[in-house]
């Protein structure tokens, strides 16, 4: 007895539903089928499948081998395809989804040398800051900036980690004073970034290591960094806003740090795809790339 192929039959029987269509599927005609579990049962001692003239059940033994045999197949065809993989070439178009902000500023100072890298991929980029569904709206990879981890219907892949600052042109704080503690901004017009919980709740590491929240309110929000630091530079109030946004404006003088003792918790970048064994070699690539960009990035 061919016991992989005897394994193979039994999964096609229990996913499709019938030893004809497991035939079809594999082939091979139903009697072969059949033949190949009834082996398996003969093999194993235990009977595998409740038979009537209609339809079939797996039996409690039968469950529980189709479960662990199921995983051995799944990891059996995952070696087989990592080897093949390997050496494939990545084509076809591949779709990215990421935050306006970051696609702007940073996916444009390299993405255009990943594209040259691959000439025969497509590349769809998406930016916005809202969370897409990966799957409905067809997004083979998505980057993104979160305090969270990510939710478990996706594989994530951390890359760097972004602080999060609040800045002020000097005009504006020559205008309106320089906050000292984080109660001081309650006098201030604060400018908030509305794509998270909360936003206009904004934690504090004190110096003890103990946590504040002060409710900030102001004049102007946003859903993309981008606007928050136009405001900024504009003069118009204290942002907060991610330190790869805004490290080019400070590294000039256009922009300062407001209450730098007293730390936000940083965003996390993570490169993130649905679950799916057959990691395609379009995004395998596109994720080495970039977790090689973001090894040693320093946005401070």
């Amino acid at each position: 007895m061919d016991q992989l192929a005897a394994l193979r039959a039994l999964r096609r029987v229990v996913e499709l539903g019938s030893f004809t269509a497991a035939g079809d599927a594999m082939g091979i005609s139903h009697t072969i089928v059949s033949r190949q579990v009834r082996q398996l049962e003969t093999h194993l001692g235990a009977q595998l499948l409740n038979r009537t003239t209609r339809r079939f059940a797996l039996t409690d033994a039968g469950r529980d081998y189709y479960e662990a045999s199921k995983q051995i197949l799944d990891a059996l065809d995952d070696a087989d395809r990592a080897v093949g993989q390997h050496q494939a070439l990545p084509t076809g178009t591949l779709r990215i989804n990421a935050p306006m902000a970051f696609g702007i500023m940073e996916l444009s100072q390299w993405l255009p040398q990943f594209i040259a890298k691959y000439p025969e991929l497509h590349v769809d980029l998406v930016c916005n800051d809202r969370l897409v569904d990966m799957i409905e709206e067809g997004f083979d990879v998505a980057l993104r900036l979160t305090r969270e981890m990510p939710d478990s219907t996706t594989v994530a892949r951390r890359l760097a980690s972004s602080r999060v600052l609040l800045v002020a042109s000097k005009d504006y704080l020559k205008r309106h004073g320089t906050p000292r503690t984080p109660e001081d901004l309650l006098q201030h017009n604060c400018m908030v970034y509305t794509q998270v919980a909360r936003p206009w709740d904004w934690t504090f590491e004190l110096p003890d290591g103990s946590r504040q929240t002060v409710q900030v309110k102001g004049k102007f929000q946003a859903n993309t960094g981008i606007a928050l630091r136009g405001a900024a530079l504009a003069g118009n109030g204290i942002a907060t806003t991610a330190s790869f946004i805004v490290h080019e404006d400070m590294r000039r003088g256009d922009l300062v740090q407001v209450l730098p003792d007293y730390p936000m918790k940083p965003r996390e970048l993570y490169a993130m795809y649905p679950h799916n064994r057959h990691l395609s070699p379009k995004v395998r690539v596109f994720v080495d790339f970039a977790a090689a960009v973001y090894r040693d990035r320093d946005w401070d």
